[in-house]
């Protein structure tokens, strides 16, 4: 039977002389103040989720309750740190004996307890992401697979295989038949490598990250006396970013909150944006329904965009089926300027559009850092990439590395840079450490060997292919180099060198493509990257000024120049959307909206309703992340290297509100000319 019991205010009142009701909005103050039991907290973009579950705290601590009855989940050790910092702020209590932290933090708190239970000891190791490479390497060379043939999955992928199995509840089979079909031919092998992998953990004593949570889920299914011990420390359980859970975390949740405790999980579903890596929307939609008597709270005031903007969010969304009804009000006046719907030729156009108004922009008093550019995918920023370069507009790149300095790119770069200097020993290196069997000691024998030819020193290989049938690389390589060699042959037809496009779909096509499935999880990616740096690879005839051009990109430091130069570090940001929730900007460029950029072509073949839900989900994170200004920009044509140029539909998610909500935009043919910029 679960447990009743009342909160009871002090009699001299709250403690910490908090006016709650003065402190927080009507809705704010409705869920801070909300009764023990089951609470669901919709809380939608820019609304003060965070302030919420701080001043939820604070209401416990002044009610009674101890800190140390009180489990404060995040996702992030950030996010931990800033709700408990505030707490301690607001309250007089001491909250030392606060649990507060990240799922895997406190999983670890409990296991370094009771991992006896479960056959370690207190004192596991746990595995960042190169012991777990280090330890799946020993179990791949124990297991003894021929993979001169056909390659193996590398550590790297096979630990996101065996991550997305503990965290979707997908068996290994789902896993590689759905997200891995090109590996299905080695899936007896990849249970056998898993199977080794967690017997090789329990031998070293060892935990992975995963780890963290399915063991303690475990415990507390194995041990319902220990469960007991937990359910009564915990009675009041709060979960940020709930919208995020996966499978493992939300029945941890459920468990401990399944003996009468008051859960209140806080999130917005508008924002679940990550099911490609476990987390699962059903958690939040379903949990009404897990758990009796809850109570749905929405927080739909937002404090951080102007109504034109969230009059077009709110119509975006709802083009949703499975969602919670609401609709974000601005507690902002209106600023007079709808969102930008601007249609461009081609991607050079949009990137000059960005760029321009940037400096437009920064002139009317707006800085560079209150800006940003976002995007569906890395490969995207390319364009924008030169021209902020260019133009000597400073830029960090929050969605990983500049492009030309990803190692996919210097991978198909090194062939290119071989092929037309012979004597480049980095390039040479490079490419052969992509072979199966080649390390550090054999690709240098191997360039000794090459030097030693006298190859290097000529000006022109009659057939690459011969030439390098004369050396002898290791038995697992050979095939590899052998392909090598008909790589260069395609390089430099008839002892021309080819163009720059035609270079690189060779090396993609005749070897590398085979490399990036096996080594990388993000396998699609990195080839849409290097189908990006064939297009862009098309505006060369000379590979020598191709590869100059890169040369000077990547080294360029994206720092402001001539006129322009700041002593302030001033930086337009640029990311991808998945990386900016939870941030915020006074301008926001969203670009490439069209069918297949955005959304994903890959979701549009699937054709599953789901998928493009969250593709929806994933421009509603875009267009709230504006406080003022708002640009959604598409090319109307997109100039492909082999097929000519393709003419671009634009996005359908700008069919979802009506057309009065946006400002549509004309560019004129003088666009770039300062005089008359429109």
């Amino acid at each position: 039977m679960a447990r009743e019991y009342t909160l009871h205010r002090r009699a001299a009142g709250p403690s910490s002389g908090i006016d709650y009701r003065a402190e927080l909005n009507d809705e704010q103050f409705a869920a801070v103040t909300s009764p023990p039991g089951a609470a669901l907290v919709i809380a939608g973009a820019g609304s003060g989720k965070t302030r919420t579950l701080t001043y939820r705290v604070a209401y416990l601590l002044d009610h009674d309750v101890e800190a140390r009855n009180i489990l404060l989940l995040t996702f992030t050790n950030k996010a931990a740190r800033e709700m408990t910092e505030r707490v301690r702020h607001l309250v007089p209590h001491d909250v030392s004996a606060l649990w507060s932290g990240t799922f895997h933090s406190i999983g670890n708190r409990i296991l370094r307890r009771h991992a006896e239970v479960l056959g370690f000891t207190k004192s596991f190791s746990i595995l960042d992401r190169d012991d777990q490479k280090s330890l799946l390497t020993g179990v791949i060379a124990s297991l003894e697979i021929d993979t001169k043939i056909r390659r193996f999955p590398k550590p790297d992928v096979l630990a996101t295989m065996f991550s997305l199995v503990e965290n979707t509840g997908e068996s290994l089979e789902s896993i590689i038949r759905h997200r891995y079909p090109y590996f299905e031919e080695w899936q007896s092998e990849i249970h056998r490598a898993q199977a080794g992998y967690a017997k090789r953990k329990k031998d070293t004593n060892s935990m992975d990250f995963d780890d963290l949570l399915v063991l303690t889920l475990r415990l507390f299914q194995q041990d319902e006396e220990l469960l007991g011990l937990y359910r009564k420390r915990f009675r009041h359980i709060l979960v940020d970013e709930y919208q995020d859970t996966n499978a493992v975390q939300s029945e941890l949740i459920d468990l401990l909150a399944g003996g009468g405790a008051s859960v209140m999980a806080v999130g917005d579903d508008a924002q679940s944006i990550y099911s490609w890596r476990g987390a699962d929307m059903g958690n939040i939609l379903s949990f009404p329904e897990r758990h009796a008597g809850c109570h749905v709270h929405k927080i739909e005031t937002n404090y951080r965009s102007v109504p034109e903007i969230l009059d077009l969010s709110n119509a975006a969304i709802r083009a949703n089926r499975a969602r919670f009804d609401k609709d974000l009000r601005s507690a902002r006046e209106q600023l007079g300027v709808k969102p930008a719907l601007v249609p461009l030729e081609d991607p050079a156009t949009q990137a000059s559009f960005v760029a321009q108004r940037m400096l437009e922009l920064r002139d009317e008093g707006i800085p560079l850092e209150e800006m940003a550019v976002l995007y569906r995918a890395h490969f995207q920023s390319l364009e924008i990439q030169m021209e902020l370069t260019t133009r000597g507009i400073p830029f960090a790149i929050t969605s990983g590395l500049r492009f030309f300095e990803q190692a996919h790119i210097k991978d198909v770069a090194a062939f290119l840079r071989f092929v037309t200097n012979r004597r480049d020993e980095t390039s040479f290196k490079r490419i052969a450490l992509l072979m199966p069997g080649i390390g550090a000691a054999g690709a240098d024998k191997l360039w000794r060997d090459w030097v030693k030819s006298g190859w290097a020193e000529k000006d022109e290989v009659p057939a690459w292919s011969e030439v390098l049938s004369g050396m002898k690389p290791p038995k697992k390589a050979a095939k590899h180099w052998e392909q090598f060699g008909y790589i260069l042959d395609e390089l430099t037809p008839n002892g021309e060198f080819a163009r720059p496009p035609d270079m690189i779909f060779s090396v993609l096509e005749g070897m590398y493509d085979d490399h990036l499935r096996a080594s990388y999880d993000n396998y699609e990616n990195r080839r849409s990257d290097i189908e990006q740096l064939m297009t862009y690879g098309a505006n060369f005839e000379d590979v020598l000024d191709f590869l100059s051009q890169l040369s000077l990109l990547s080294a360029a430091d994206g720092e402001p120049t001539g006129d322009r130069a700041e002593k302030d570090d001033e930086k337009v940001t640029l990311s991808s959307i998945h990386q900016a929730k939870g941030l915020e900007w006074k301008v926001v460029f969203v670009i490439w909206l069209a069918d297949g950029q955005f959304p994903n072509g890959r979701i549009l073949e699937a054709d599953d309703p789901d998928q493009l839900e969250e593709e929806r989900r994933l421009f509603y994170v875009a267009i709230t992340r504006a406080k003022d200004e708002l640009y959604l920009t598409y090319p109307l044509i997109n100039p492909k290297s082999y097929t000519g140029d393709i003419i671009q539909r634009p996005s359908r998610f700008l069919d979802d509100f009506p057309r009065q909500l946006v400002e549509e935009w004309r560019i004129t043919p003088e666009w770039g000319n300062p005089d008359d910029p429109f």
